[in-house]
């Protein structure tokens, strides 16, 4: 990963650090993001909690839609909407989510992001709606 990649990878604050998602790629219009589950990601049921499979859906379709490899440097944007939906369940490994940022307009974008275990099995996709904002 170039190190204008490294430095907003490795910028790890808030929630994001919180549960420990961390970004392994980041290109223009794409972005693969990984979390090791641990305990304190399960719910009652002892499964992935959907919180972690929204949230990594949220936030890797934006950055995907954010990232600039032209100025290395990754523009800001709030979620508009955000559509989920939960196919598999897990409980152990590592859980990989990528996002691609669809073609839109100067200030919306679309993302479509999608969630999969260690053996490639879909466990989640989701599409959601940012907006750009200044500053």
């Amino acid at each position: 990963m170039p190190e204008s990649e490294r430095k907003i990878a490795d910028r790890l604050i808030g929630f994001r650090k919180l549960i420990g998602l961390e970004t392994k790629e980041l290109q223009d219009g794409y972005a693969r993001m990984e979390l090791t589950i641990g305990p304190e990601h399960l719910n009652s049921q002892g499964f992935l909690h959907g919180g972690i499979l929204a949230t990594m859906i949220d936030h890797t379709g934006g950055i995907a839609g954010c990232f600039s490899e032209e100025t290395g440097r990754s523009r800001k944007a709030v979620t508009i909407s955000l559509t989920t939906s939960f196919l598999a369940a897990a409980n152990s490994g590592t859980v990989t989510a990528i996002g691609r940022k669809r073609p839109g307009g100067k200030r919306i974008f679309v993302s479509t992001t999608e969630v999969t275990d260690e053996t490639g099995r879909l466990l989640a996709i989701g599409e959601a709606t940012y907006r750009y904002i200044d500053g």
